[in-house]
């Protein structure tokens, strides 16, 4: 990167598309961030930009990108959001930050392909895979009328908990991504039962199903062909609030999962790393070491490697752009078993990463439990209590006060609406200033978020364009709620008062069962083009067993 006239001040630098092409090639470290909020980024975007919104810059950034010596470009479409990302990069210490050359339209301009929807390598990937390996699927047709003779068929949902509660396929059983070739042998044990594996849409039920093959399970495997979607667009019901989960395996099952496993990363030539090995790894000041743990929440909860970040390992695939936002990265994954690491590795290793499995550790090693303490942005450890309301202070005034005192949340939208401050306005901190000609004119504004990390954040800005008094929430919603003071949950038509736009989150078309065909079948169409993109993007750098 050179340095930019634009930005002589500050020594922000600029960078051009032919910069970040050349480094990815060359795959040397680099974090391309998209700084708007996710509903534009989903848009459009480059295929390796991780979207990194201005308004949560001090909390994220530091969890996300760990090494401060990161080569990092931030980019906006035009909104003036990327500079002043810089500068907050620049002031949390991050020593290589700069500006991608006119932006996301400097990038197209100059021959870029233009990317939409979030996740998208690992979708593209996807679709790559069962370009070359010819992944068997499953109509849903042909998957409804198994079940409907009452066939001899299983049928493994492979995404999170939480979307198969959302909807599932009726008999389907809860089995995210990582977890399939650990319990499989359980869940089927006649080699004679089909299996089917689904998610909302393709990339999952294509891994997942791909993945089992490479582990060379004796069954009969098949995707369920565009997973609920396609559910969804031949008309047929879903089933809501399931609670078919997994159960437990037998230690010769586990033994068997584990050594295919292990077989299967082999051939995609994943790395081992011992714990000294680990500590030599973050030692090294010119590389970015990830640590995952790719078990359930449950697991990583009771017990884990101090220094490792929860990611189970199907989400850790399908989410990469989110959790390694530095390409080029290595990464380091455990488990308790030998089997949710190596698979989960085996997929990393083909879509570039240098990924590496954890060996060698015991039973003593895994100290930790509970969730990491957040990381305290230095611009909060440093404020003190003089602009902090309580919240039975709060309270009281909103009761006597006659409407002078309004409450803004900086939540996401989606918290917000679930729950919220009865009377409150959500508004994004990257839209602040437009958000406050959209609030009501007040006495008084008391900021709120669902700790209050972040209205902390936002209140000097708001002082700044506003006469009047500003406070915090101390301890934010989630004070308020245990206080035991009334709250509003209800949707946007039903009283949620909205100052700024609802862009901070892409509403997803696999998501639910209310969006409309066309949508639903655009996305699936636009995920069959994906292996065309790649071949017009040519930094990729995805290879397939």
């Amino acid at each position: 990167m050179t340095t930019s006239a634009n930005h002589p001040a500050a020594g922000i630098k600029s960078a051009s598309y032919a910069d970040i092409r050349k480094a990815l090639l060359e795959k040397r470290e680099i974090a391309l961030l998209d700084v708007r909020e996710e509903a534009p980024f989903a848009e459009e975007h480059p295929l390796f930009a991780a979207n990194l919104p201005v308004s949560r810059i001090e909390l994220d950034a530091a969890a996300r990108i760990p090494r401060l010596t990161s080569c990092i470009v931030v980019y906006d479409a035009g909104e003036g959001l990327a500079q002043r990302a810089a500068q907050v990069l620049a002031s949390l210490g991050y020593l290589d930050v700069g500006v991608l050359d006119g932006g996301l339209d400097g990038w197209r301009a100059a021959g870029g392909e233009i990317f939409r929807d979030v996740n998208a390598p690992s979708k593209a990937f996807g679709e790559l895979v069962e370009s070359r390996r010819y992944t068997p699927s499953l109509s849903a047709q042909e998957v409804q009328q198994l079940l409907d003779a009452k066939a001899d068929v299983v049928v493994l949902d492979a995404r999170r908990f939480d979307e198969y509660r959302t909807m599932s396929i009726p008999t389907s059983i809860s089995v995210p991504g990582a977890e399939l070739v650990l319990r499989v042998r359980e869940l089927a044990p006649d080699p004679k039962t089909q299996v089917i594996v689904n998610c909302a849409g393709r990339t999952r039920s294509i891994i997942g199903t791909q993945s089992l093959v490479n582990a060379g399970i004796p069954n009969p495997v098949a995707a369920l062909r565009n997973g609920t979607i396609g559910w969804t667009l031949a008309g047929q019901g879903l089933q809501h609030q399931q609670q078919r989960r997994f159960s437990g395996v037998s230690v010769e099952n586990r033994a068997q999962a584990a050594a295919a496993a292990r077989q299967t990363a082999d051939r995609a030539g994943v790395l081992r790393a011992s714990e000294a090995q680990l500590q030599q790894y973050l030692r090294q000041a010119e590389r970015t070491t990830y640590r995952f743990d790719v078990r359930t929440p449950e697991e990583y909860l009771h017990s884990h490697l101090p220094g490792f970040v929860s990611a189970p390992g199907g989400q850790l695939v399908q989410e990469t752009d989110h959790s390694v936002p530095v390409r080029g990265a290595r990464i380091v994954l455990a488990d308790d078993d030998g089997v949710r690491a190596n698979m989960t590795a085996s997929w990393l290793a083909q879509m570039g990463w240098d990924v590496h499995v954890l060996d060698g550790v015991g039973a003593d090693d895994w100290s930790a439990s509970g969730w990491p303490a957040a990381m305290l942005p230095p611009q909060l450890a440093a404020m003190d209590a003089s602009g902090l309301i309580a919240a039975d202070v709060l309270a009281a005034g909103l009761a006597r006060d006659g409407g002078q005192t309004v409450v803004v949340d900086f939540a996401s939208s989606a918290q917000f609406v679930q729950t919220r401050i009865p009377g409150a306005w959500w508004a994004l901190r990257s839209e602040l200033k437009t958000a406050l000609q959209n609030l009501p004119a007040a006495r008084r504004y008391v900021l709120t978020s669902p700790d209050g990390l972040l209205a902390r954040l936002a209140l000097p800005e708001f002082q700044d364009l506003t006469a009047a008094e500003v406070f915090v929430l101390d301890g934010g919603t989630a004070a308020w709620v245990a206080a035991h003071h009334a709250t509003d949950n209800t949707d946007s038509s039903g009283g949620a008062q909205f100052a700024s736009p609802r862009i901070d989150r892409y509403r997803r078309p696999y998501e639910g069962t209310d969006n409309p065909a066309a949508a639903m079948q655009a996305y699936l169409d636009w995920e069959y083009g994906l292996v065309e993109q790649l071949g017009r993007d040519g930094t990729h750098g995805f290879f397939v067993i």
